[in-house]
């Protein structure tokens, strides 16, 4: 292949875009090698050092006891009204923390040298999805990525599963924190009250995050699990959940009074009682050839096409077998697959995407996350940090190729290119940018615009640039 192909192709299908193909270098394949490795740590602007998980959970329960106080001595309108005022207060906290996270997210991913890397991140964050639309996560979204996704991106991805399974913002999102062992001593102890068993995370786990959906289907198949399972895993799961002690020195913890006791089955594999079952259990869970299968087939969709080449899901697979289910050497594999780097561009880039590529093709650095801390992506349909639902965002072309979405979309980079585009040209951007991709009739739709900003509007709008 023409090297200066693989070099677009490596910017923008494995990165998400440059304003110059020349800082990609020589060797495409090894400018991407090169960047693998924990990802950076998110830009922080916005972000306190003591906004990580355990001190939000603190700060969270100090703000609910603050709550209850004024509540416990509301008398009379002005206490009623302290109280309004106080709620208030809590949610603009909320608020502006989400924001905080937005910015830290975007701005990282905007300025970062490491491009690959960053969507790595985020394709890893949304298999793994948790959501503030829920109301549960009380601004946790932004300290998930942060702790449970970027220290893991090139190492097992056990320790990924481990991570995501267990942080504060998993356990609340799929009610975790909820669950109770049907014969553990806390139900025993409150006949009264109805405490049971939630299976939502272990159905989620074994749905999107390893097995995939499709083995439950066909119990009959290698590796089909049922029902029966679905539920053990949830036993072994009871009792995991986050902190409400303001004292604890960790953000999750395991109360054996809310565990089921007596083992569990899952998978035909018998596990003890006690929080140890659930470390064995993923780890079982990320060996498992059905795992391996489903993480190829979604990686390989995610980067090179919406129907991959099986050929390349089987080259990926193999990959994470024989590695262990190392994730440097899962990734690798990708960036060394010959159908990774064959035309036609197939991907549709989401809106986040779409505007990530924006930023860094007008080098709009991290002003564009102003005056909205997402830069408007919600405006295009996909508010982030806050997917409909655990399975995250689609990536398919179908999913955002509707009238109205392609319509917010040209509106969203119209005014973009409104405010960072002042003295561009945008036809030699779009050979430096694009290089081989460039097809002659955008080169000429380019040259007939009307203005400066109507062709970096062209440019960005083009098939070449919208796909990857």
């Amino acid at each position: 292949m023409d090297l200066s192909l693989e070099t677009a192709l490596a910017a923008h299908r494995f990165g998400l875009g440059e304003p110059d193909l020349a800082r990609v270098g020589p060797d495409p394949r090894r400018w991407l090698l090169d960047q693998q490795g924990p990802a950076e740590a998110a830009w922080g602007e916005g972000l306190q050092d003591s906004q990580g998980t355990l001190e939000l959970l603190k700060q969270r329960v100090q703000r609910l006891a603050e709550l209850k106080t004024i509540r416990g001595g509301a008398n009379g309108e002005a206490a009623a009204q302290d109280l309004r005022e106080q709620a208030k207060v809590v949610r603009e906290q909320q608020r502006l923390l989400l924001e905080a996270n937005l910015r830290s997210g975007l701005g990282t991913a905007t300025r970062s040298a490491r491009p690959w890397n960053e969507r790595l991140v985020l394709f890893w964050s949304n298999h793994f999805t948790v959501s503030e639309a829920s109301g549960k996560l009380h601004g946790l979204a932004g300290a998930f990525e942060r702790e449970a996704i970027r220290p893991h991106l090139s190492g097992r991805f056990k320790d990924m599963l481990q991570a995501t399974t267990l942080h504060p913002a998993m356990l609340r999102f799929l009610d975790n924190q909820r669950s109770v062992g049907p014969q553990s001593l806390a139900a025993e102890r409150r006949p009264q009250v109805r405490l049971g068993l939630n299976e939502n995370l272990a159905r989620e786990v074994l749905e999107l995050h390893t097995l995939g959906a499709e083995v439950s289907r066909d119990p009959g198949r290698p590796g089909g699990y049922t029902q029966a399972d679905v539920t053990a895993f949830a036993e072994v799961l009871t009792g995991w959940t986050s902190v409400d002690d303001p004292q604890s020195d960790s953000p999750t913890r395991f109360e054996a009074r809310r565990h089921q006791p007596g083992p569990k089955t899952v998978l035909g594999r018998l596990y003890p009682q006690g929080p140890q079952a659930l470390d064995r259990v993923l780890e079982d869970l990320a060996l498992h050839p059905a795992t391996a299968q489903h993480l190829a087939s979604k990686l390989a969709r995610h980067v090179v096409a919406d129907v991959p080449p099986p050929s390349l899901v089987d080259r990926l697979r193999r990959a994470y077998l024989d590695s262990g289910g190392d994730l440097h050497a899962f990734h690798s594999a990708l960036v060394a697959a010959p159908e990774a780097w064959v035309l036609p561009l197939r991907k549709l880039k989401t809106p986040q995407e779409h505007a990530l590529s924006c930023a860094r093709l007008l080098g709009a650095d991290v002003r564009w996350l102003t005056p909205a801390a997402d830069g408007g992506i919600g405006q295009m349909g996909q508010p982030l940090m806050r997917a409909p639902s655990p399975a995250g965002w689609p990536d398919a072309a179908e999913d955002w190729l509707a009238p109205d979405g392609v319509w917010k979309r040209i509106e969203w980079t119209q005014r973009f290119a409104d405010r960072f585009g002042d003295g561009l040209d945008a036809r030699a951007l779009a050979v430096r940018s694009l290089g081989p991709l460039l097809s002659e009739n955008t080169r000429m739709q380019i040259d007939r615009a009307a203005d400066g900003t109507q062709a970096l509007v062209l440019l960005m709008m083009s098939p070449e640039f919208q796909r990857r």
